[in-house]
Formats: C-alpha cells, sequence, structure tokens
C-alpha cells in the first residue's frame, strides 16, 4: 500500500500529461482514458505490489488493461510507478516509439498486449489459475471496458473463473455507459450487470470509479468472501475532469482543436492546482 501519496493529486497530473500526449501524437483513446485514470491510480499507487526495477518478479501482483485502446492514461501511471522515465511519454505514438496506442510487451510493467476486447479477462483467468496452483500470494486484476460486455469471451472467461473459486482474481468494469457509437446499453444492453455478474457465481461489489482513495480502500477488503472471484463496477463519467467532453461519445477517439485544446488544458491544470494545495 502506498497511500501517504495524495492519490488524487496524482490523477489530475495524469489527466493534464494524457491529453498532452494525444494531442502532441495526433491522436488517441481521450473519453476513456479520462474515466478511467483514477482506477489506474488506486492500483498503482495504493494497492498492488510490484517492483518496477524487476518488473518480472513473480510475486507481483498482475494488473492487465483488457480496454487496451485507453492506454494514454496506463502509460502516464506506469511512468510515474517508476517502469520508464517521464520523458519517454512525450514519444507516444512517434516513429521508433515503443509506446504505441495499445499496450505491448516492448513497455515495462505491461503483462499482455491488449486491446482486442474480449480477451483480457480471459488470460487473468489463466494467470490466477497458476497463482493457485503454485500457492502463490498475488492477486490479478483485470480492467474492462463496458462495452466490452458484449464479447462473448468475457462471459465465457466469468464462467470458469467462478467454477476454478478464483478469489485470487479482481475484475474490474469502467462503467462510464458509454462507447464509440453511444449509450452502450442502446448498442447491446449488458444491464443489469450486478445480476448477470452475480448469476455468474462472481462477488459482486459497486463503487465511484472516479474516487482514487475509495478504490484502494475496496480493493484492500477483497477477497471478503473466499472461494468466488470478485467483479468491482466502477461508476465512472467519460471524458472525466474537462467540462466539454464528460458524457460526449464523440470524444471516444478524437484529436482537440488548438481552441479545444487549450481550454481542456486550462481546466486540468486548474485542477491540479488545487490538489497541489
Amino acid at each position: 500500500m502506498k497511500s501517504a501519496i495524495k492519490l488524487t493529486r496524482l490523477s489530475a497530473a495524469a489527466r493534464l500529461k494524457l491529453l498532452e500526449m494525444i494531442y502532441r501524437a495526433g491522436g488517441g483513446h481521450t473519453g476513456g482514458s479520462l474515466s478511467s485514470v483514477d482506477i489506474l491510480v488506486a492500483l498503482y499507487f495504493h494497492t498492488l505490489r510490484y517492483d518496477p526495477k524487476d518488473p518480472d518478479w513473480p510475486g507481483r501482483d498482475r494488473f492487465i488493461l483488457s480496454k487496451g485502446h485507453s492506454v494514454e492514461g496506463f502509460y502516464c501511471v506506469l511512468a510515474e510507478a517508476g517502469y520508464f522515465p517521464k520523458e519517454e511519454l512525450s514519444t507516444y505514438g512517434a516513429f521508433n516509439s515503443r509506446l504505441y496506442g495499445h499496450p505491448t510487451r516492448k513497455v515495462p510493467g505491461v503483462e499482455v498486449p491488449t486491446g482486442a476486447l474480449g480477451h483480457g479477462l480471459s488470460v487473468g483467468v489463466g494467470m490466477a489459475i497458476a497463482g493457485k496452483r503454485d500457492h502463490a500470494a498475488y492477486r490479478v486484476f483485470v480492467l474492462m471496458g463496458d462495452g466490452e460486455q458484449a464479447e462473448g469471451s468475457v462471459w465465457e472467461a466469468a464462467m470458469a473463473a467462478s467454477h476454478y473459486r478464483l478469489d485470487n482474481l479482481v475484475g474490474i468494469i469502467d462503467y462510464n455507459q458509454l462507447q464509440i457509437s453511444g449509450k452502450v446499453d442502446t448498442v447491446m444492453r449488458i444491464s443489469p450487470l450486478v445480476e448477470r455478474w452475480s448469476a455468474f457465481g462472481w462477488t459482486v461489489h459497486e463503487a465511484d470509479g472516479n474516487d482514487p482513495e475509495g478504490l484502494g480502500e475496496l480493493f484492500d477488503r477483497l477477497p471478503d468472501s473466499p472461494d468466488t472471484p470478485h467483479l468491482v463496477i466502477a461508476h465512472t463519467t467519460k471524458g472525466k475532469g474537462v467540462s466539454f467532453m464528460e458524457n460526449n461519445p464523440a470524444w471516444h477517439h478524437r484529436l482537440p482543436s488548438v481552441e479545444e485544446y487549450e481550454l481542456a488544458r486550462r481546466e486540468l491544470e486548474e485542477t491540479l492546482r488545487r490538489e497541489e494545495r
């Protein structure tokens, strides 16, 4: 646990940096990266056990960003955690950079390449089974998108996780209720999520996904029931932190204009100043 760090300040700094990265690179997944930052900050600066100097340390907790398109915030958090120099963030999307638009194993701290939605939880199930068979103490965390819940492979993995009683597995849904085509339930209804995941044998928790302190406390309590995998439905706001991006599906993947970038940057800088007081 690293709770002495002010998590909200780290989130504010990551939002400002990821916006700069996307603008400089000429593209990126703005809305979902902004919504998921607090989840990543809670994990990496409060809950997860890891060693950035030894990314493959066997005792580490495993994290999989199944919604791999929202990678910009992930890179910011990994750099802040010490996996690679922060200066490298400025190379995102550039020729010969290892910071691609989806995470790959070229980047220290990335467990598995992701972005083909629906695969992350299956990989997490395999890691959790391996941990059980090795009598290892690590936990496995998988962050999924809400639109990703329409993938059949998610539910095959969910069924397997409960069958094997993987209480060392924590699934998290970035539940901002929007995807590139609009409202998630309009594109493909996934609600009621609590009842669906419970029916698959998971212990389900709901939380404010933009409250990193609260999330950290919740993650620390898990597993609070033995022999079942755990799901955290993290209620978030797509485009969190930028007023004109919030709850607007157009910002799933869109490059800000000069004027939009300056306005967004000023809003995020003001938030960061407040958090630094």
